[in-house]
C-alpha cells in the first residue's frame, strides 16, 4: 500500500485553498495511505472528511523542544513513498533538515529531491494542485457538503433571504478591514431589497460587527455562536457573502456561493484570490477608497 505524508498547518484560508489538491490525492490513491501533519484548530474539521486516513496534530513547538522534536522525526522517518509540503514554510523546510527522510520530498526545502517551481504570482489553490501533480496526482474539484447538513441549517434559525456578512479579519492586520460604516452601507441596501444582512465571525470580529449594528439594526448577529460546519451550511444557503481577505470568505467562495472578497494593499490577489464557482474580489491598495456603490455593482453582478 502507498504512503503519502502531506504537510499542511493552515491557516485556515490556506486550508480551502488545498482542498482540490486533498481530493486529487484521494481520488488518484484510492487505496493509499495518506497521514495530514496539520494544526490543532483544523484537525475536527478534516478528521470529518474522506481525504485522509490518519491526521497528526503538530503543535509547532520551538524545535530545541526535545521531545516533540523527536516524535516529529520519527513520523517524518517512516516508510512513506511520498512526502508532500503544501505549506512550503522556514518551518518545514526545517523539519526536512531535522529528520533528512529517505522518502521523495516534493517541496521547497534545499536538498530536497522533488523542488517545487516559483510560484511566484500563482494562485495558493494552483500551487498545491502542481504540488500534488508532480506527486502523480489527477486533477479534481473537491467539495465541502461534509460541513454542511441541513441539521446544521435548522439549528441556526435563518430567515428566508439572507446574507453573510465578514466584516473582521485578525487584528493583527486590521489594515485588511473594509471600513464598518461601509458594511452597514451595504446591509441597509440588502434591508430595502428583503434581504437580512447575517453577521458572523469570532470574538475577535465583535468590535467590527457592533459597529455595523449600530448603525443598521435590523440585523442578525451569529458572532462567536457558530463552528466552521455551521457556518458553512449558512453560507451555502446564502444570497452572497461579503467579506474581507480572510478564512470564512475562501470558505464561503467554496461553497460555490456569490462570494466577494475585499483586497487591500495587504494581499496580492494574483496569489490570495478565492476560487470557487462564483467567487470575485475588488482591489483597492487603500480599502476606504473602495465605494459602497462599487461593491453593491458586484455583489448584484456575481448573483446573476
Amino acid at each position: 500500500m502507498k504512503q503519502i505524508l502531506v504537510l499542511k498547518h493552515g491557516a485556515l484560508g490556506d486550508i480551502i485553498q488545498g482542498i482540490d489538491a486533498f481530493e486529487s490525492l484521494r481520488q488518484s490513491f484510492p487505496d493509499a495511505h495518506i497521514t495530514l501533519l496539520t494544526s490543532p484548530a483544523f484537525a475536527p474539521l478534516l478528521q470529518h472528511s474522506s481525504w485522509f486516513d490518519e491526521l497528526v496534530v503538530d503543535p509547532r513547538a520551538p524545535i530545541w523542544h526535545i521531545g516533540k522534536s523527536l516524535r516529529l522525526r520519527a513520523l517524518l522517518r517512516r516508510p512513506f513513498d511520498a512526502i508532500i509540503d503544501l505549506q512550503c514554510s522556514s518551518r518545514t523546510a526545517t523539519y526536512f533538515k531535522l529528520a533528512q527522510p529517505k522518502a521523495r520530498w516534493f517541496g521547497t526545502a534545499k536538498g530536497c529531491s522533488d523542488p517545487m517551481p516559483d510560484f511566484t504570482g500563482v494562485n495558493n489553490r494552483d500551487r498545491m494542485m502542481v504540488a500534488v501533480k508532480m506527486a502523480g496526482a489527477s486533477a479534481y474539484t473537491g467539495n465541502l457538503t461534509f460541513m454542511s447538513t441541513n441539521l446544521e441549517k435548522q439549528r441556526i434559525k435563518l430567515p428566508a433571504k439572507y446574507a453573510v456578512f465578514v466584516a473582521g479579519s485578525s487584528k493583527a492586520k486590521l489594515s485588511k478591514r473594509w471600513p464598518a460604516a461601509l458594511f452597514a452601507d451595504i446591509a441597509a441596501r440588502c434591508l430595502r431589497a428583503g434581504i437580512t444582512p447575517v453577521l458572523c465571525g469570532t470574538e475577535e470580529d465583535r468590535d467590527a460587527n457592533q459597529l455595523i449594528k449600530a448603525a443598521c439594526g435590523d440585523v442578525m448577529d451569529v458572532t462567536a455562536k457558530t463552528s466552521l460546519a455551521e457556518l458553512a451550511a449558512m453560507m451555502t444557503g446564502a444570497e452572497f457573502i461579503l467579506g474581507n481577505d480572510t478564512g470564512p470568505v475562501f470558505l464561503g467562495a467554496r461553497t460555490n456561493t456569490p462570494t466577494c472578497m475585499l483586497m487591500g494593499a495587504d494581499t496580492d490577489p494574483s496569489m490570495s484570490a478565492p476560487t470557487g464557482e462564483k467567487a470575485a474580489y475588488l482591489y483597492r491598495p487603500d480599502l476606504a477608497q473602495l465605494k459602497a456603490d462599487k461593491v453593491w455593482e458586484k455583489l448584484n453582478e456575481i448573483r446573476v
